[in-house]
């Protein structure tokens, strides 16, 4: 069994205009609304790729209403906990670019908090937990480290900053920063691609057991304990960079839980966020699929 935790979700209500002027009243020519948080949407693509993955987190009010409903609907479980203040609301505006204004989240009281550990009851040590997305204000900042040793559960964290070096010692099954959040993670400046397989390698030396880097245009590079893969972009037009790295991620782990080779998993993640990248939502299906065949990976190290 696949778990994805969002401790923090959110409506995604997107907004396109034609331009933007600051100080101006706009008018948008459409409005999308999406339950968004990263690890909905890695929970998308695994439903997509026929996986039943289960949704775990704080969800509130009328916001929170929408997000269930929106999984019910796609046919996503979830074991929210609920809590008393709304899930929070984000604004995208799209306007040849893209400006996200994220809200800071709702106050998760303590009882809340303690709600939701009963509901890691059920995972086991053999399933797979998709940890990703920032944590409420309210919520210790050593939340997560307790989700992990209370399930002892396989996990993926996506955490951006130096602190994912604490969950190092618990040997996640994936970390997959991008070129930024790598230097970040490292407080340093990262400026060629051996410095990219150098600083994934450290990952690798303090315990992650697999580093996927995403590079944007100029693909990705994967690097495990014994090789380094390069996975060359794949050409299409940019519709959706949300949710492309948590398809990415929600790939990998599928593949990884699946029986599939560390290579075979780094491509289907690959189509993954390829995928994703290249549609309006969560990639479909047939999407993936489509993309797969254009995967190109080579091994450039070890």
């Amino acid at each position: 069994m696949i778990y994805t935790l969002t401790t923090n979700p959110s409506i995604d209500y997107i907004m396109r205009l034609e331009s933007f002027e600051d100080g101006k009243t706009l008018r948008s020519k459409t409005e999308e609304k999406y339950a968004g948080g990263k690890g909905i949407m890695v929970a998308k693509i695994l439903k997509n790729l026929g996986e039943n993955p289960v949704n775990l987190g704080f969800i509130g009010g009328f916001p929170g209403e929408f997000v269930k409903n929106e999984l019910r609907k796609a046919g996503i479980s979830e074991h929210f906990t609920p809590i008393a203040e709304d899930t929070r609301i984000n604004v995208k505006l799209k306007y040849g670019t893209e400006t996200e204004i994220n809200a800071g989240g709702p106050e998760i009281r303590g009882q809340e908090v303690e709600d939701f550990f009963k509901s890691l009851d059920d995972i086991k040590e053999d399933d797979y937990l998709v940890i990703s997305g920032s944590l409420p204000k309210s919520l210790d900042k050593d939340f997560y480290k307790k989700v992990i040793e209370t399930t002892g559960a396989k996990f993926s964290v996506d955490i951006a900053t130096k602190e994912v070096l604490d969950y190092l010692e618990y040997k996640p099954v994936l970390l997959k920063p991008n070129e930024e959040e790598l230097g970040n993670i490292f407080e340093t400046e990262i400026g060629s691609r051996d410095e990219i397989i150098k600083y994934a390698k450290e990952l690798i030396s303090l315990g992650a057991q697999n580093v996927i880097v995403s590079l944007g245009a100029y693909g990705s590079i994967f690097v495990d304990e014994d090789k380094v893969y390069k996975a060359c972009a794949i050409k299409g037009e940019l519709v959706n960079s949300v949710g492309a790295g948590d398809s990415m991620v929600g790939g990998f782990i599928y593949a990884i839980s699946k029986g599939y080779s560390k290579l075979d998993a780094y491509k289907l993640s690959v189509a993954c966020g390829s995928a994703t990248a290249f549609s309006p939502d969560i990639a479909s299906r047939e999407k993936i699929e489509e993309i797969l065949e254009k995967v190109e990976v080579r091994e450039i190290g070890n």
